[in-house]
């Protein structure tokens, strides 16, 4: 009779739960509404998710009070080029000029939302979002054409997870589209950059403006 030891190794088997969690953060931001039972074993068990994140050179950003989390690439220690780098597991990506102008705006509103004191969901219809973008463009501006951009930018920015499609009441498509505004967003515009806003914003408009004048000579 022949005894097979690997099935007694000592090395404890990984958790099912922390198995879950780490396949979960790896493959995107994990919110509260979600799942609450994970979310709960998140809380529970985040001093090991973070140990093992670690290891790929990832943090977990966990905000308990706004019930989202999601891991990060860890900043580099050290500009000594002798010292290797590890390679980014989470590839950061650059983000047009009309993705960064619509961020920066969901960001000043969800900032004047919270202020109020109100709800804890914005929730924008596609004409409030149109009309947040609409005066920083130049008079004039092809209306057609200024809708379909801004549902692309829109498409965009929901792809990214800082905007979340909702369902028409009753099941209906009729009607026009509404959108959250996910609180994740004041994790990547942070309190410093919102700071510098209307100087931004200024910037916005005029880059907007040369964009908008340079398209109309070249159509002309």
């Amino acid at each position: 009779m022949e005894q097979d030891f690997a099935d007694t190794t000592v090395a404890p088997a990984r958790s099912p739960d922390l198995s879950t969690l780490l396949i979960g953060l790896l493959k995107g931001v994990q919110y509260r509404e979600q799942d609450e039972s994970l979310w709960e074993n998140l809380l529970n068990l985040q001093a090991r998710v973070r140990d093992y994140v670690a290891v790929l050179n990832l943090e977990l950003i966990l905000d308990e009070a706004e019930g989202y989390a999601f891991l990060k690439s860890r900043p580099e220690l050290t500009d000594d080029d002798s010292v290797p780098r590890l390679p980014r597991l989470i590839v950061r990506r650059p983000l047009s000029f009309p993705v960064s102008l619509l961020l920066a705006l969901l960001r000043k509103k969800l900032a004047e939302f919270d202020a109020g004191g109100g709800d804890t969901r914005l929730v924008l219809s596609r004409d409030e979002i149109v009309e947040l973008v609409r005066v920083f463009l130049p008079d004039g501006t092809n209306e057609a054409r200024l809708i379909d951009q801004i549902e692309t930018t829109i498409n965009k920015v929901v792809d990214l997870g800082f905007l979340h499609r909702l369902k028409p009441a009753g099941g209906s498509t009729a009607g026009a589209a509404s959108f959250e505004v996910r609180r994740i967003l004041k994790a990547f515009v942070d309190a410093q950059w919102l700071a510098e806003f209307d100087a931004r914003l200024a910037g916005y408009q005029s880059a907007f403006s040369n964009v908008a004048s340079a398209r109309e000579a070249h159509d002309g």
